[in-house]
């Protein structure tokens, strides 16, 4: 690292102000700066810099406990290296020049500097995202946060209904279904749901595609008999369903517009050109795998870009969680436990993968089935699979070839 650069620059960044320290090839502290969190005061701070080291952006090494934001994005267009370090690996840095325990925003500038001029390997320099990839990265944490709104609400409509005995819970035990909201958007009171007309249910089951009910299903339901709550009880249960029905509507229509832009971006992803970078041929290689759905293969080039892109198996299974973390204190202790310092996104998208994936795939269930007589978990067991499918996802992305089952037995039947 000190071959490649003369200067070291810490960046102890903040909501409304950042602390700069610079660092010589020595270690030696050459300048302090706190700088306000503003375009002027940015701009101000990064002529500071040449004009204290006499060398030119490319020339100054930049570390930032963070990834990611406007400050590092500035640094990286003026053309600055920069490199990011988890908080946690800096906090055991700094007791290197602080065993006291100190800890204030000038001091971790000066070891964010240092801990890059002798400790590189435990930063990893930022490359900026391709913008199509920062769109798909919003666009799958608006439909996964859609989608927790979606069952909060959901879960509070199940509630009211619950308090009065709703026969409506005999068709949609969790009142999560759109065309139940539809039918409650237009007659929230309990006392009407007995008087519903059967053209109206047939033209709401009809354009929800609902084929499991009739209209004489859902009316024998409703003519059912069920307990009676006290006074005062359905009007207020009226009134919570006629809130809960529209936030439930739009909600559901969001969703549904964030589904197909996603699909739109991850088409347009797979239809890029031979010069684009290789995320754009790695849609097809990722949804061709067993139980790679929509959502892992977006949740996998957003949130492992790097290590996709790098085509790094170690970091993918260190930043997805299926990486063990092993633990040995002498000759007794001697510990194989879960990664919990992982990326969360990712493990569930594997998670799910893995899951999915017992079903679509023989190969997978087999090793699936072995790992449960061997004596492993549930949940141990998927996190074996899922590490398997990293390693084959790995070498179909070096290969650039899509998943094909059959290929193994023929190369074995080929040399056989």
């Amino acid at each position: 690292m000190t071959e490649q650069w003369a200067w070291f620059v810490g960046v102890d960044w903040g909501s409304e102000e950042h602390a700069i320290c610079v660092v010589d090839a020595a270690g030696t502290v050459r300048g302090e700066r706190r700088v306000v969190h503003s375009a002027v005061a940015v701009a101000d701070a990064i002529a500071w810099l040449r004009t204290l080291t006499g060398v030119a952006p490319p020339a100054l090494a930049v570390a930032i406990e963070t990834p990611r934001g406007v400050l590092v994005d500035t640094f990286l267009e003026q053309g600055f290296p920069v490199f990011a370090i988890n908080p946690k690996q800096l906090d055991r840095l700094r007791d290197r020049l602080t065993p006291a325990g100190a800890k204030d925003d000038r001091r971790d500038a000066h070891v964010l500097g240092d801990g890059l001029r002798t400790d590189a390997r435990a930063f990893r320099p930022v490359t900026p995202d391709d913008p199509q990839i920062i769109h798909l990265r919003e666009l799958c944490r608006i439909e996964e946060e859609l989608q927790a709104q979606h069952r909060r609400l959901a879960n509070r409509l199940r509630e009211q209904l619950v308090r009065i005995d709703a026969p409506w819970l005999t068709l949609s035990p969790g009142a999560d279904d759109p065309w139940l909201w539809t039918v409650l958007r237009d007659a929230p009171d309990p006392a009407a749901w007995a008087r519903l007309k059967r053209r109206a249910l047939v033209a709401v089951l009809r354009q929800h595609r609902i084929r499991r009910w009739t209209a004489d299903d859902v009316i024998a339901a409703l003519q059912q008999p069920r307990l009676a709550g006290a006074a005062g009880v359905a009007d207020a249960v009226a009134l919570r369903i006629a809130s809960l029905v529209p936030q439930l509507l739009l909600v559901h229509e969001q969703h549904t517009a964030t589904h197909r832009r996603l699909e739109r971006a991850l088409e347009g992803l797979a239809e890029g050109a031979d010069d684009e970078p290789r995320e754009h041929r790695d849609v097809e290689i990722l949804r061709s795998l067993p139980g790679a759905g929509r959502m892992v293969t977006a949740t996998m080039l957003t949130e492992a870009a790097a290590a996709i892109g790098t085509r790094d198996y170690s970091m993918l299974r260190t930043q997805s969680g299926t990486a063990p973390v092993t633990k040995r204190s002498g000759k007794r202790l001697y510990t194989v436990q879960m990664r919990y310092a992982c990326k969360p996104r990712l493990r569930n998208a594997l998670y799910y993968w893995a899951l999915a994936s017992l079903t679509l795939d023989a190969a997978a269930r087999v090793y699936y089935d072995g790992l449960r007589r061997r004596g492993a978990t549930h949940a141990r067991a998927l996190r074996s699979v899922a590490d398997r499918w990293l390693r084959i996802l790995v070498a179909m992305l070096k290969s650039g070839r899509v998943y094909n089952p059959l290929q193994p037995r023929a190369a074995q039947a080929a040399t056989a």
